[in-house]
């Protein structure tokens, strides 16, 4: 097993561990996790999340704290490409549906193997991401799952609001589009926060995402709040100043629909 590090603090760190599910490199947090190695405490309702393009399964330890602290676990994966899975070509802009396609279909087997260790609550699994991960994350949500939950941010339901960008391809993106495969979309808590200046994903492609859910009558449960400038880099990557808020705002909501 890896030796946890990447800049973790040491209060996440002691909680941590580096895991391998179905072949993906995971970071997983768990408020069970000692720091003799020992599992000492119960299940744990579970987080599967995954970060943005050119990022890592260690990106933002503060989101992995905070759930923690507030008795939910994290299986943070590298996306394919990228951390310990790295393979720069496959990072390029123009290749971010393929391998938002692959991490969709890994999907499945992570949390079947995640579930498989005894660590989590199989009635209690949510699933988030942010921009390339929150899309993978809409794309597993149109078909059916048994998720309780979904957070993403900075992301799309609509690919059509990204046809201007290199990542736009025209034939995986109308196989892939959320907003053209709602058929099977089922009602859960879902949490979407979004940079009103984004300038790599479009605050408009959410929104109209958000009003083809109430079109459908499966919107009951979606909450969205938009930041408005932060001092994010393109305002996209992270909240800026309102990091700390968008934490708190995600932990908050996972903890309700998980904890309860």
């Amino acid at each position: 097993m890896p030796e946890l590090g990447g800049g973790l603090p040491a209060t996440v760190r002691e909680r941590a561990r580096f895991e391998t599910f179905a072949g993906v490199p995971a970071l997983v947090v768990h408020p069970a996790f000692a720091s003799d190695g020992g599992f000492h405490g119960a299940k744990a309702p579970m987080l599967l999340w995954m970060h943005g393009r050119t990022a890592n399964k260690e990106l933002d330890p503060g989101r992995f704290l905070r759930l923690m602290r507030a008795g939910v676990a994290t299986v943070s994966v590298d996306l394919p490409g990228h951390g310990a899975r790295e393979d720069m070509a496959l990072q390029a802009p123009e290749r971010t549906l393929e391998f938002v396609e692959q991490m969709a279909g890994e999907i499945d087997p992570i949390v079947e193997a995640a579930l498989a260790t005894g660590w989590f609550d199989d009635t209690r699994v949510a699933i988030g991401g942010m921009s390339a991960g929150g899309m993978a994350t809409l794309i597993r949500l149109c078909r059916a799952h048994s998720f309780r939950a979904a957070a993403v941010e900075c992301t799309t339901g609509s690919f059509a609001w990204q046809r201007h960008r290199a990542m736009f391809e025209p034939q995986r993106a109308a196989r892939l589009d959320p907003i053209q495969h709602l058929e099977s979309w089922r009602a859960i808590p879902l949490l979407i926060l979004h940079n009103q200046l984004d300038a790599w994903v479009a605050v408009d492609g959410q929104r109209e995402f958000v009003e083809a859910l109430k079109a459908r009558g499966v919107s009951e449960d979606v909450e969205m709040h938009e930041y408005g400038e932060t001092g994010a880099p393109h305002e996209h990557s992270g909240f800026g100043r309102f990091s700390a808020d968008a934490k708190d705002r995600q932990t908050a909501f996972l903890v309700r629909h998980l904890r309860a």
